[in-house]
């Protein structure tokens, strides 16, 4: 089934806002989602840095907002 989405009519956050909307949907049953190779690749990555003190944490809630903060700066 085509789905046609206006999206030189839409803004910057439209278009994050729809796949948000999207993304929520299909990890809705995590089983039927395949991760791509390179996830295992960073989270291997991710684990040596903590193993080495070198990792950086933040809280998911201002990251999200960082990440959407910088988006909408065209970042």
């Amino acid at each position: 089934m085509p789905i046609t989405l206006p999206l030189k009519k839409m803004t910057r956050n439209d278009k994050l806002r729809a796949m948000e909307a999207i993304w929520a949907d299909l990890s809705r049953d995590e089983s039927k989602v395949d991760a791509p190779a390179w996830h295992g690749e960073a989270l291997q990555e991710a684990e040596r840095l903590v193993k080495q003190g070198k990792a950086k944490f933040s809280d998911w809630e201002d990251a999200k907002k960082r990440i959407h903060r910088k988006a909408s700066k065209g970042l």
